[in-house]
């Protein structure tokens, strides 16, 4: 009897277990729209010289949805953010622009962090704020990879 009960007691432990453990899915900015693309750029291109430099960024118009920003983090870590305001519909005013460290939507004055994509100043009708979309990047040896 205490095998079969072991047993039972067993079944219904995992099924605790497994039905009590649910992910929240991750949502999706409803905002912007999922683009795919891959870009690689060459830092010892004159192009990119900014990017050779802690705190550098440079914004590339013809990825994502308005553009990506590419921040340089760290020396050997970068960041590549959507450069389109996440906290509204795509319009003409809402692509990013760079102020220093900062990503500034022209809209509403938005602003956000480039080290971390944190929305800065966010209003109480903001329900929920959202940070920035973040890209893939990869550092090949001076050819960082960017892709979505």
């Amino acid at each position: 009897m205490t095998k079969k009960f072991d047993f039972v007691q067993n079944v219904i432990l995992f099924l605790i277990l497994i039905l009590g453990c649910s992910k929240d899915p991750i949502q999706r900015n409803p905002y912007l729209a999922d683009i795919r693309f891959q870009r690689d750029l060459n830092l010892s291109l004159p192009l990119y010289n900014q990017l050779n430099f802690v705190g550098g960024s440079i914004f590339i118009p013809d990825i994502g949805i308005k553009g990506v920003i590419v921040f340089n983090l760290t020396g050997n870590t970068f960041l590549a953010w959507e450069a389109t305001c996440p906290n509204h519909v795509p319009e003409s005013c809402s692509k990013l622009d760079i102020s220093g460290v900062l990503a500034e939507c022209s809209c509403e004055n938005f602003q956000y962090s480039l080290a971390t994509g944190q929305f800065l100043n966010p209003t109480e009708k903001l329900n929920p704020p959202r940070d920035l979309l973040f890209y893939q990047i990869q550092n090949f040896n001076g050819i960082l990879r960017i892709s979505n």
